[in-house]
């Protein structure tokens, strides 16, 4: 109940400033956010049992829910003041997202010019930055990249420094973390122990009327001092095309990963291919194919997702997802990177949700 009253405050006062935010374009404080929910099903998924359907209500169909506070201050000469407070949640439950953090999507404060901003803090990696405009499911929570890359496309480290810099059609970012996770005790920071929680990457995109590209690294160390010296390698480039009222994606993604299994080193490449078509300013339809192929095993897979998306204003919108994912081997992949299924299970999703921005 104690910390309740400060963050009340901090809402309340945020809310007030939009207003300002609003009269003054280079300075003010403007509360957003996102509510996603809807009733899913998930065939086969490993449980206490063994396995099997789960029916329920699910927070986050194609987008996180969130709310964050964002605010700009003119410093003159071209410089500002930026920063960013984002808080993700489970709207089914009410709960704090990413590791019950309280504002686990993005927490940070910089500096912004011309010639780019360099920020402080929990902030998102190159991979969730740039390559939402090139997954046909936008990188979202569920049905999408996230959930057929083992570490999370929507990846953030704490305790990072960054650089994103926007020149005309041209966007650089990089950034390097001292401890990804501090949820891991001595994930990071660690005196004498420098590689430990290590995270590092970067990117750069292009966009030129209907046409964008991107390419984009990242690599972490294992969290502890004892798996510090083991790596995570992602490097991945994608594009997309616009034409009309369509619009097509397709990437590819490699990945070695020595961190997730103490006696045995992942690695896999991931293709993806997908397309958009609004059949009326309200109304779209978007299909898209994903296939990860285990270079070291049998354990491939493919995802297959339509979602179709109805405006029912600027920003409310109703959709539906159907996806199935077709398993080799042992692979134990799902819609959602949070219900896995058995080893070597196929599984059937499906979700009715509805979205509001704010």
């Amino acid at each position: 109940m104690i910390m309740k009253k400060p963050l009340f405050v901090l809402a309340a006062a945020a809310a007030c400033a939009v207003s300002t935010a609003a009269s003054a374009q280079s300075s003010g404080v403007t509360l957003y956010g996102i509510a996603d929910a809807g009733v899913s099903f998930q065939s086969h998924v490993q449980g206490p049992n063994g396995g099997g359907s789960v029916t329920g209500v699910t927070s986050g169909g194609l987008s996180g829910s969130r709310w964050g506070i964002r605010g700009v201050e003119d410093l003159g000469n071209n410089l500002k003041g930026i920063f960013v407070l984002e808080s993700g949640f489970d709207l089914d439950t009410g709960k704090s997202g990413q590791g019950n953090r309280l504002f686990g999507r993005q927490a940070y404060v910089g500096l912004q010019s011309n010639f780019g901003a360099v920020t402080l803090g929990r902030q998102q990696n190159a991979l969730y930055d740039l390559f939402g405009a090139y997954d046909p499911m936008a990188v979202g929570s569920s049905y999408s990249l996230n959930s057929v890359d083992t570490q999370g496309f929507n990846g953030r480290a704490d305790n990072a420094v960054k650089y994103t810099g926007k020149f005309g059609g041209l966007t650089a970012t990089g950034f390097y973390s001292f401890g990804r996770d501090s949820n891991v005790a001595n994930g990071g920071e660690v005196p004498g122990s420098f590689r430990v929680g290590k995270n590092f990457g970067g990117g750069l995109a292009y966009a030129n009327g209907p046409v964008s590209v991107g390419v984009a690294y990242d690599q972490y160390q294992g969290s502890t001092i004892a798996t510090s010296g083991a790596a995570a390698k992602r490097a991945a480039i994608g594009g997309a095309y616009a034409f009309g009222d369509a619009k097509v994606f397709a990437g590819y993604r490699w990945m070695r990963d020595e961190v997730t299994s103490a006696t045995a080193v992942r690695q896999d490449n991931l293709y993806w291919l997908g397309a958009l078509y609004k059949f009326t300013p309200a109304f779209s339809l978007t299909g898209a194919a994903y296939y990860t192929d285990a270079r070291k095993d049998s354990n491939s897979s493919w995802m297959y997702v339509l979602n179709a998306d109805y405006a029912l204003s600027k920003r409310t919108d109703a959709y539906v997802l159907l996806g199935y994912v077709k398993n080799k081997g042992q692979a134990t992949y799902g819609v959602t990177n949070t219900m896995n299924t058995l080893p070597g299970q196929n599984q059937t999703g499906a979700m009715v949700g509805v979205r509001h921005r704010f």
